[in-house]
Parts: structure tokens; C-alpha cells; sequence
């Protein structure tokens, strides 16, 4: 059977343009590596500022201009606690697709 047999079966989600572009944004926010170790990080569950920075060796200022863009994006949301926020994964979709991308990556090649 050919792929193109395999994929006509079952058609795939469909996106408006607005959609299409807003989803490729989401994809050039995590090309960057920084960004995507910040979203990493807020997998294990709410994570201030000052304890990304020190696990990751980035300034405190730099993971918040990530952030801002991160959030903004849709890909974590931040939680006020005391004079502190603390950023997590948005949600379960998000988390999903991280997640399931990490464990893609550390497969060994067949």
C-alpha cells in the first residue's frame, strides 16, 4: 500500500488561514531552544523565574522575555503566589505534544 493510499482514508484536522498561521507561530516559538527548555521545564509543574534561570544557566530577565512570548502564545500560563509567579505547561494538548516529542527524540534510531 503507497502512503498516499495509507493517508486518503482518513482526512486530517483542518485549519482556517488564521489557525494555520497562529499554529506556525506556536512552531517558530519553540524552534528556539531556550524557549523550548523553558517549556520543558514547567513539565514537572509550577516553576518560578529565578529556579529556570538557575537550571538552565540563563539570566532571570531572559527567561522572562521568554515567557511573555511563551505565554502570549498560549503554551504556559502564570499563577500569582505571594509576591511571586510561577508559570506551568497550559495545558494537557501542550503538555501532550512536548512530551511526546522529548520521548520521540530519545528513542534510539532503529
Amino acid at each position: 500500500m503507497t502512503l498516499l493510499a495509507q493517508t486518503d482514508t482518513a482526512p486530517g484536522p483542518t485549519l482556517s488561514d488564521d489557525k494555520a498561521i497562529e499554529l506556525a507561530e506556536m512552531f517558530r516559538l519553540l524552534g528556539d531552544p531556550s524557549r523550548l527548555r523553558i517549556v520543558i521545564e514547567t513539565l514537572a509543574g509550577p516553576q518560578s523565574v529565578g529556579h529556570m534561570a538557575d537550571r538552565l544557566g540563563l539570566s532571570p530577565s531572559l527567561v522572562s522575555h521568554h515567557l511573555r512570548l511563551l505565554r502570549a502564545a498560549r503554551l504556559v500560563t502564570a499563577e500569582r503566589r505571594g509576591k511571586q509567579i510561577f508559570y506551568r505547561i497550559h495545558d494537557a494538548h501542550v503538555r501532550h505534544v512536548i512530551a511526546d516529542m522529548v520521548a520521540h527524540v530519545n528513542e534510539e534510531p532503529e
